[in-house]
């Protein structure tokens, strides 16, 4: 199996266009194979060269309202091998679950303040190219600000409740440790807390960091 990662690029603005591509021609193992600026010719260059990621704008023409989501909707269902990372102005908690439907494996959700960080950007391509989840820090605020999320994250201390919004940026232990200034081992036991007080047990088909953050996705629209 190869391990290069194939990408196709779709956005309607020029400039997001550029910086994406400038972005990714930072990451070594990545080839993007097309560019498209519609859902049209999205799913076609997808249908093409079935590529390793889509990264695509959330709002593109024809009607400029959900393309990305539902081309992720698409793929889930005709190429479900096909990750997907949405690139959005809006930490819209509505556009994440409409990402999310499903399952969260090969899905990713980023604000396009991202792609000017490298770094970051091609740890997110490699996180969704391998089945990982990554979501931006702004989004997970926002998903965790809605109600339906209270009742499970309520048995959270408040730095668990920041370890657990850090987890589901995708970043390892060692770079949550450095970024909220703790040491690992003391990130490690407020993991494993969170994990406890969420009633989360060791399942090999769940990311349980990811799982911690969107459980309360899995009866949306009850209660």
């Amino acid at each position: 199996m190869s391990d290069r990662i194939s990408v196709v690029i779709a956005e309607d603005s020029l400039l997001v266009r550029d910086s994406v591509m400038r972005s990714l021609s930072t990451v070594p193992e990545v080839d993007v194979v097309g560019v498209a600026e519609d859902y049209d010719s999205a799913a076609e260059l997808v249908a093409s060269y079935r590529p390793t990621i889509l990264m695509t704008d959330v709002r593109m023409p024809p009607t400029s309202t959900d393309e990305g989501i539902r081309l992720a909707r698409w793929l889930r269902a005709a190429y479900p091998d096909v990750g997907v990372i949405v690139l959005s102005n809006y930490a819209d908690p509505g556009y994440a679950a409409g990402l999310l439907e499903g399952g969260t494996a090969g899905r990713g959700y980023l604000l396009k303040d991202r792609v000017s960080h490298f770094d970051e950007l091609g740890e997110a391509v490699r996180q969704v190219a391998t089945g990982g989840t990554v979501l931006d820090p702004l989004v997970v605020e926002a998903l965790l600000a809605q109600p339906r999320s209270a009742p499970a994250l309520s048995r959270l201390t408040p730095r668990e409740r920041e370890v657990l919004g850090e987890l589901a940026t995708g970043f390892s232990n060692r770079i949550v440790a450095q970024r909220l200034v703790l040491s690992q081992r003391a990130v490690e036991k407020h993991i494993n807390s969170i994990f406890a007080k969420l009633e989360l047990t060791v399942d090999d088909g769940v990311d349980r960091r990811v799982k911690a953050v969107l459980m309360f996705l899995d009866h949306r629209g009850t209660g």
